[in-house]
């Protein structure tokens, strides 16, 4: 998924404008490989929150328990989300670093002497909080055998999520409403995708059970929903909404910004269309025990999936 998601979003970064440049003659700059590093690092880290998301979510809803006490798979999928936010915080504690000195525009043999200033910036910050959120999670995860250790991890993983969103590309250069509303639209948007990716590489990996695959579908269902209403709200909000008629819609063509938006919502209408041919054939096959079309066509559904968070991450970095 991350090599997909990573080369989908750097064909997105150069095709729409948005790809990182070299500093101009007399400048520092970041350099190259630190800018690219940025979106590559947010795309692991996406990925390893997904499947942190995934896990946990599997554990609270599709997996059994006995008296608050976890199962052998419930427990393997605690391990397994422990293993990937390490990975998340990793990740962005990398992303962290790179991102500073994209910033402070300075190359990252200089960021010691600008630790003060960076420790400033609002990104930065919200970075740092979600690198702790992530570690501290990653160790609950690691020693969850009960139920609410699995809550208290939902609870992290959500929090961990939504930090950094709040000084990413939700907070436009408007009004306070518009701003708030925007943020808003975003974190719904992020938390529904999420719940839906992940949840769908969990029930794949963990419980391929009608019972559990029918509960993910209605599951899915919602996030989609509300994936759809919260993008196109806050891509209306991005690409100046408030103009309406016309001038929006050719903003979908005339705007490498507004033409991501429209690479996503193709996807996103392919990934609901695979989502429909999943009620409609896979769960009567899966009632007779035949596991084989489920699994090739969630795997297809992931893939695609994955090309969408690099469109997505290609879109948080386009003007």
């Amino acid at each position: 998924m991350v090599a997909v998601g990573i080369v989908v979003m750097v064909i997105a970064l150069v095709a729409a404008g948005g790809a990182p440049q070299r500093a101009e003659d007399g400048l520092l700059g970041a350099g190259l490989g630190a800018s690219w590093a940025v979106p590559v690092l947010r795309i692991i880290a996406d990925v390893a929150a997904v499947a942190t998301g995934g896990a946990v979510l599997a554990v609270a809803l599709f997996l059994p328990t006995k008296d608050g006490k976890l199962g052998t798979t419930a427990i393997r999928a605690c391990q397994d989300a422990a293993l990937a936010a390490g990975v998340w915080a990793v990740a962005s504690i990398a992303g962290l670093i790179a991102t500073a000195t994209v910033i402070l525009g300075i190359p990252l043999s200089h960021l010691a002497e600008h630790a003060a200033p960076a420790g400033q910036l609002p990104q930065v910050r919200a970075l740092a909080a979600a690198v702790v959120l992530t570690a501290v999670l990653a160790v609950v995860l690691s020693g969850t055998k009960t139920k609410r250790g699995a809550q208290l991890a939902a609870v992290l993983t959500l929090a961990a999520l939504i930090g950094p969103l709040l000084t990413g590309h939700g907070a436009v250069n408007r009004s306070s409403v518009w701003s708030i509303l925007a943020t808003t639209s975003l974190v719904i948007h992020v938390a529904a995708a999420t719940i839906w990716v992940g949840g769908l590489g969990a029930v794949l990996r963990y419980a391929r059970r009608r019972p559990a695959v029918e509960l993910f579908s209605t599951l899915a269902l919602g996030c989609a929903i509300t994936m759809g209403i919260s993008g196109l709200l806050t891509a209306e909000i991005h690409l100046d909404g408030r103009q309406g008629g016309w001038g929006l819609i050719t903003q979908w063509v005339t705007t490498g910004y507004g033409a991501l938006v429209f690479a996503k919502t193709i996807a996103f209408a392919i990934l609901v269309t695979v989502g429909w041919w999943h009620r409609r054939r896979t769960l009567p096959t899966l009632a007779t025990g035949d596991q084989a079309a489920f699994r090739r066509l969630a795997a297809v559904e992931l893939l695609i999936m994955a090309a969408t968070i690099g469109l997505a991450v290609a879109l948080s970095r386009t003007p």
